[in-house]
């Protein structure tokens, strides 16, 4: 009897010892366990109490941004135990241990805007970087991007669009046949973290969608003789650019004021706004130069016998533009109107006994140039585009393999692969200058380093090849050896 009492002694001693001097219950007790990034920091009596205190102690962030609750951290677990031992901590040491080490969170919505893949120039794939976005209320992004959508494309016909109010086409117009946005971007509701950017206005929101930034752009103020074209070139931004910042000018042609504040923000958009329209226009159609040789004449005479007059074409068009810039044009059907009238010109073919060869040369004058293309669409000018220069005319709509002229006689100085280019040809015009010819189609150089051509001889055939979207001629004129020194030309200001 006296050993079992003893037993009895010791095994009530033993339990003392493991337990110390903490609460011990006979019965098992339900508390919850907070842990911080995995790390547990106590036990608490009510896990909805906790909550609760927080939110109390958290008026200033609910000022802030104009909300009614306050929650815990996304890295913060209470999980619910059952233990004989209850050491449980206050609200006050849980959340003292918290409230520096982690943001709290609000109700509120990620964007995730997923960017396009592209490809390096060894045709590695390059994963498009994701976009995160935070706004407390789902409407304020898709405002902002309706807004957004709206500066790329004219409001008038996003309205027509939007409403199948479009105006069927008589002889000449265009019917926007589809509008989408080509990232995919997901909208999920979720708790914020109050660290994060969380956008809470239309105007802050559409303006980082817009430009990529919130800060300020950079200003330019008017002065006498300032034309809309000038100011955007002379501060590395296309018209189009402008226009979108500057939404109170309507086009390039708007009066401008000496004084007049405004902005020149470059455009980063975080999404592509794609437009699919459906074109129908009346395009003239360059005439061919034919050119014969007089040998009762001497080399250098040159006489027009002939003038050469445009035709005129109704074509129908479907063009693709992704956000305001056209990438590509497919020609669906000609209508010819005016068959084009072809320039001949008579050229000396008599050597003189002083004359030490070489080659005529043509001043580069406007209208002296011959039209590169067999159909006269600018898909995008010459210019600046988001901050880089655009060195050339593209020129698309005649479709694939069509031909590509010579703008002016002179001998081919390049004729070659490049991955920007693809297939391209130079022309040197032995008079300062030189064209370009870019993106033409697999197999369709029909000239090599060396030769001499006529304004006016097929060199080539027009394509996709090379940083090219869809099929169009990269035409560029340059002052000087392209890219080794020359100063690259708007070629439209020789036409």
């Amino acid at each position: 009897m006296k050993k079992r009492i003893f037993s009895l002694f010791l095994f009530i001693g033993i339990l003392f010892l493991t337990t110390g001097y903490k609460n011990f219950s006979a019965t098992p007790e339900e508390v919850y366990r907070v842990y911080l990034q995995g790390k547990s920091l106590g036990l608490i009596e009510d896990k909805e109490s906790f909550e609760n205190y927080i939110d109390k102690k958290q008026e200033e962030i609910k000022k802030k941004y104009n909300v009614d609750k306050v929650y815990v951290p996304t890295d913060l677990d209470i999980e619910k135990e059952i233990t004989y031992e209850a050491d449980l901590k206050t609200n006050k040491e849980i959340y003292d241990q918290v409230k520096d080490k982690s943001p709290f969170t609000i109700d509120g919505y990620i964007i995730k805007i997923r960017g396009l893949d592209t490809k390096d120039s060894n045709d590695k794939v390059i994963k498009g970087k994701v976009q995160t976005v935070y706004v407390l209320d789902r409407t304020v992004f898709e405002h902002s991007v309706e807004k957004t959508v709206k500066s790329f494309i004219k409001e008038e016909d996003y309205e027509n669009y939007a409403n199948d109010t479009q105006k069927e086409i008589v002889d000449t117009g265009k019917i926007i046949e589809d509008i989408y946005i080509q990232n995919k971007i997901t909208i999920k509701k979720t708790k914020i973290p109050v660290n994060k950017k969380i956008y809470q206005t239309e105007e802050e929101l559409s303006k980082y969608l817009l430009f990529g930034t919130t800060e300020a752009q950079a200003t330019y103020v008017i002065k006498d003789g300032d034309t809309i074209a000038d100011v955007a070139f002379n501060n590395r931004i296309s018209i189009e650019e402008f226009l979108i910042a500057n939404p109170d000018l309507h086009d390039e042609n708007s009066l401008l004021s000496p004084g007049q504040v405004v902005t020149l923000g470059i455009l980063k958009p975080q999404f592509n706004v794609v437009e699919e329209d459906y074109v129908v226009l009346r395009e003239e159609k360059n005439y061919t130069t034919e050119t014969r040789y007089d040998n009762n004449q001497l080399v250098g005479y040159q006489e027009v016998v002939q003038a050469g007059i445009k035709g005129e074409n109704r074509v129908t068009q479907k063009v693709q533009k992704v956000n305001g810039e056209t990438i590509n044009t497919v020609g669906m059907n000609t209508e010819i109107l005016k068959e084009p009238v072809t320039e001949i010109i008579v050229k000396g073919g008599k050597q003189s006994s002083y004359y030490g060869g070489g080659y005529g040369s043509v001043v580069a004058t406007r209208g002296q140039w011959g039209w590169p293309a067999s159909c006269s669409t600018v898909s995008s000018p010459f210019g600046w585009r988001w901050g880089v220069l655009h060195d050339g005319t593209d020129i698309a709509g005649c479709g694939y393999g069509s031909n590509i002229f010579a703008a002016q006689s002179g001998t081919v100085v390049e004729s070659g692969s490049k991955y920007d280019n693809g297939q391209y040809i130079t022309i040197d015009h032995h008079n300062g200058y030189y064209t370009m010819y870019a993106h033409l189609c697999v197999g369709c150089r029909y000239v090599s380093v060396g030769d001499y051509v006529e304004k006016g001889q097929v060199i080539g055939g027009m394509g996709r090849t090379g940083a090219a979207t869809g099929v169009h001629l990269h035409f560029a004129m340059w002052q000087g050896f392209p890219y080794r020194g020359g100063r690259a030309l708007n070629a439209m200001s020789f036409y």
